[in-house]
């Protein structure tokens, strides 16, 4: 084993520490690792894919039966269930699987939402976590490094127990000042998509939350605030473990476990930039249609008229939870009582059967639904708008959900994203209202007994993890598949910046697995002539900064192979999606040349070497010329894919490919 006293960030420690024939003892940015990984996680939507993938591969053996994660969530409220074909074709075909591979962590229908019961119960700091879904993210919370890719990434390591990554850039983001109670997680990482933006600096990077204010953040905020680094852009988010974890650890039903590694960035750690934000007189936020990044402080909002509000999703933790009902408690107290409306208006769900448990010792429920709010069970909900539970067009809702893109909620959908604090302020009256006056009159020691905070039971002592990194040469490189240079030419469907997956695929077509049947539901809501265009030979997507931002959907570049797409150019891309190009064989191209997109308007015919990357406007007869990518992404791109790699190396692919 070797150490070193190279600066790193704690992202770059944790890769380090899992990393496989490290060259050196430190890693940098740009390196491409082959890296261990200590769980997968999945819903049963995107199993459906991940199922065809697995076929594919031949359905072998997972590498830890133990060690991946399956909950049915995203469209199984119980009305789908039993109504919707389509849901119970997920559900059983995820059944399935559990049972085939004997998996030790599966959670049927309406028992969690998945991140929830994983951070609550599983996660580890310093362990890496891949998800098939942006929202992995989360875990962070607890100070593990954990990302969303697409399902074929999942499969691959679920099967090897192993993935390639490039170490990231990173960002700081540097909390200080005290913040007011009932300001919590949503409204602090709504704060910062309104002060850094949405697909900016945090665009493929590591974020990393610092700062004095950041420790005194409960579990609950930093899994908020992790989950919200999807919106932000940034690859993964993660905090620093620290006393407050150790604390939530040693209150796991399952108890403390002594596998948790307590990484620090150094102090000269090589972060890009680093971003202060002052949440000393932070009031509540809320989120405009259609950018979680369209933020404004309540007080510009209060009387806006709702059609509805739902306190619920993957974002909204037990703290969220809690708060809501009390706020609701004191509003009622003072003779406040629910504007009449028909059932299903407000609607409240919890992540997670324990936390449902919990908070009904303690009589919420009781109190959400004397302010007319239905409590339904754990899943996704109106969150992703596919299941029974919808907003209808036109209609505005509050919700303390993580995205507010067009048509999220249901087609036609306007999303308005806060806290469940400031959700439960304005539900009685459906007007948009400050929750602080209503804050104000919670008893903190109340609230501390419900979350169960008042354990004075012994943290154990934490301890400062050092990387310990394998150094040895790189396995000899296997022959490569030869990759087939061509040009293509095509004409043009402009688009700008952040196109999200949402968008191209909407999450009620996910069921379908068919690249031709996907291809004919591409940008269903927001372009619904694009599969026509395509056919006519407007083939080449050109877009701006962020392209593919969003869900970890790989459906969405199936979507675009069945509808005929030759290859993408963009000034960026979401990082999710980009991996989901590489690992599909789907050419991208990126060229930051202005003078490019000025020529390739809609309808402009190109033509494109993608063994060169040359990109030859065919009216004036400019050539332009996109960057190269890295030998890793050339590589799968020779094979044809991620599967087709897997197929052609096996158990070896990584280590040939990073060789």
């Amino acid at each position: 084993m070797a150490q070193t006293q190279h600066p790193m960030t704690l992202t770059q420690k944790i890769l380090a520490h899992h990393a496989v024939n490290l060259e050196r003892p430190w890693v940098e940015t740009g390196d491409i690792l082959r890296v261990r990984v200590d769980w997968t996680i999945a819903s049963e939507l995107a199993w459906n894919g991940m199922d065809r993938t697995y076929s594919m591969l031949g359905r072998p053996k997972l590498h830890d039966p133990a060690r991946f994660y399956l909950a049915l969530d995203h469209t199984v409220d119980p009305v789908t269930l039993a109504n919707d074909a389509r849901t119970r074709k997920l559900a059983d075909l995820a059944r399935a699987f559990a049972k085939e591979s004997n998996l030790k962590h599966f959670y049927d229908a309406n028992v969690t939402i998945m991140h929830t019961r994983f951070y609550r119960n599983l996660v580890q700091p310093g362990e890496v976590v891949l998800g098939a879904d942006s929202h992995t993210s989360s875990h962070g919370g607890l100070g593990a490094f954990a990302v969303g890719l697409g399902g074929a990434d999942i499969t691959v390591a679920m099967t090897l127990g192993e993935t390639w990554l490039e170490v990231p850039e990173a960002i700081a983001v540097d909390y200080e000042g005290d913040l007011p109670f009932g300001i919590g997680g949503k409204d602090v990482i709504l704060r910062t998509l309104g002060a850094l933006g949405r697909n900016t600096v945090a665009m493929e990077r590591s974020v990393e939350f610092r700062g004095a204010a950041a420790h005194r953040f409960s579990t609950d905020m930093r899994f908020t605030i992790c989950n919200m680094t999807a919106e932000f852009g940034g690859l993964n988010g993660i905090f620093e473990a620290d006393e407050i974890v150790a604390a939530w650890l040693a209150q796991r039903r399952r108890g403390y476990n002594d596998t948790a590694l307590y990484f620090r960035a150094d102090d000269d750690a090589p972060y890009l930039a680093h971003y202060p934000i002052d949440l000393a007189t932070l009031a509540p936020q809320v989120a405009k249609p259609f950018s979680p990044d369209n933020v404004l402080d309540v007080t510009e909002l209060v009387g806006q008229p709702l059609d509805g509000a739902f306190i619920g999703a993957c974002t909204t933790t037990e703290e969220e939870l809690a708060l809501g009902a009390l706020v609701l408690e004191a509003a009622m107290a003072d003779g406040a009582t629910p504007t009449p409306m028909e059932s299903g208006r407000r609607i409240v769900v919890p992540g997670d059967l324990l936390i449902q448990e919990q908070l009904g010792q303690h009589g919420l429920w009781a109190i959400y639904e004397r302010a007319g709010f239905v409590v339904d069970p754990p899943g996704c909900s109106m969150c992703l708008g596919v299941a029974s539970r919808k907003a209808g067009k036109g209609e505005t809702w509050l919700s303390s959900q993580n995205r507010n893109f067009e048509n999220r909620m249901g087609e036609g959908s306007l999303a308005w994203l806060a806290s469940a604090a400031t959700v439960a302020a304005s539900a009685l009256d459906m007007r948009l209202a400050d929750p602080r006056a209503l804050l104000a009159r919670v008893d903190r020691d109340r609230l501390a007994t419900i979350l169960q905070r008042t354990n004075t039971r012994s943290v154990p002592e934490i301890t400062t993890a050092t990387p310990e990194m394998t150094i040895a040469q790189h396995a000899a490189a296997g022959e490569q598949a030869a990759g087939a240079g061509a040009v293509v030419r095509g004409a043009v469907q402009r688009f700008g910046d952040s196109v999200d997956t949402d968008a191209i695929i909407p999450g009620e077509f996910c069921h379908l697995t068919s690249t031709e049947a996907l291809g004919e539901k591409a940008f269903y809501y927001v372009r619904p002539e694009f599969r026509e265009r395509a056919r006519q030979g407007a083939t080449i997507i050109v877009a701006d900064e962020g392209w593919g931002s969003g869900s970890s959907r790989e459906m969405a570049v199936w979507a675009l192979q069945g509808a005929g797409i030759q290859v993408i150019i963009a000034k960026s891309y979401a990082f999710i999606h980009k991996r989901n190009l590489v690992n599909e064989a789907l050419p991208f191209l990126t060229i930051h040349d202005p003078a490019f997109y000025d020529l390739a308007a809609e309808g402009a015919e190109l033509e494109v070497d993608l063994s060169t990357g040359q990109v030859r406007d065919l009216a004036s007869g400019q050539t332009f010329q996109a960057e190269g990518v890295t030998p890793m992404v050339r590589a799968l791109q020779a094979e044809g894919g991620l599967v087709p790699a897997v197929q052609r190396h096996g158990a070896g692919v990584f280590s040939m490919l990073t060789a």
